[in-house]
């Protein structure tokens, strides 16, 4: 038996989030302040009194979640658990989370890291150029296939998320027929997703400079715990490596179904999922129902995982 911690991506942000953790536990409160100093913003009242508009933009939304998802992973750590992860992943942006809870960069360097980030995505590509839609009910295969015809504009695939829910990136134009063709080719849903701009795509290669520049001056440390990366489905540790993975992120495709069987392969069984919502519960039930998750945000979420793990 062995567990895998998981950490959630741009998407699961909501108004409040992590107030309740954050009252509950003194640690908490301290990562929220190491964040706030280190992002250059109050994640307190960006989290807790922000209205859904403010705390969806990139900028925001990125830090406000890589914070909750520390903060409560804090709680854990200092309750004393005796079970450790033997491997740690994250979805999108949560790959940055799991850095840190691999303990590649302190919190505040965590936290000014994916502020910059979001900024960065933010300005790679003017609002209303780009954007992303799910695309669900056919496999991943065959999208795959309908986008190599499209002519219109550049659109690639973004995220797989499972077997039969993948996220397409691009122009707009080009996403527009791609969905038409899309929905030909059997979809039963088409979705266009509430983004400003085409993430995960070749669209996005301005960013990803930026963040290699920005990378370089920052030390990072070799991780206690192996990250499976979003690229590659690959084992990282030493600081170079997860340098560049966090670099061509940007702009490759989230490979989650693939890393989920990945996990099963190196015989996770039970998967922690640490941090806002319960999205990645979701996704990974879709991808392989042998493996148990349990999504811990909440006090009452540790003190059963705490549970679990004593």
């Amino acid at each position: 038996m062995a567990v895998a911690f998981v950490f959630p991506g741009q998407g699961s942000q909501y108004p409040g989030m992590g107030k309740e953790v954050y009252e509950a536990f003194p640690e908490a409160r301290e990562v929220f302040e190491e964040a706030s100093e280190g992002a250059g913003v109050d994640l307190k009242k960006l989290c807790f009194d922000s209205s859904e508009e403010e705390l969806t933009l990139t900028y925001n939304a990125q830090p406000a979640i890589f914070t909750v998802s520390m903060a409560v992973l804090k709680v854990v750590e200092n309750a004393g658990i005796k079970e450790k992860p033997i491997v740690v992943a994250g979805h999108s942006l949560g790959e940055f989370s799991a850095a840190g809870a691999s303990k590649v960069f302190s919190v505040s360097e965590g936290a000014l890291l994916v502020r910059k980030r979001g900024e960065f995505m933010q300005e790679a590509v003017p609002p209303g150029v780009g954007g992303m839609t799910a695309v669900i009910g056919i496999p991943a295969e065959v999208v795959d296939e309908v986008l190599k015809t499209v002519e219109s504009g550049f659109v690639q695939v973004a995220n797989y998320n499972t077997p039969e829910q993948t996220v397409i990136s691009g122009e707009i134009r080009a996403l527009e027929e791609a969905e038409e063709k899309l929905r030909e080719a059997g979809a039963k849903r088409i979705v266009r997703l509430a983004v400003s701009a085409p993430f995960h795509s070749e669209l996005m290669k301005p960013a990803a400079e930026r963040l290699k520049e920005l990378m370089e001056g920052m030390a990072f440390k070799e991780a206690e715990v192996p990250i499976l990366n979003n690229a590659d489905v690959k084992l990282i540790r030493a600081p170079e490596e997860v340098k560049d993975s966090f670099y061509r992120q940007v702009f490759s495709p989230v490979r989650w179904v693939e890393d989920v069987r990945k996990l099963s392969e190196m015989g996770v069984d039970r998967v922690y999922e640490i941090g806002p919502k319960n999205v990645l519960r979701g996704l990974i039930r879709k991808i392989d129902r042998n493996i148990k998750v349990l999504s811990v945000e909440k006090p009452k979420d540790i003190e059963k995982l705490i549970g679990e793990l004593s």
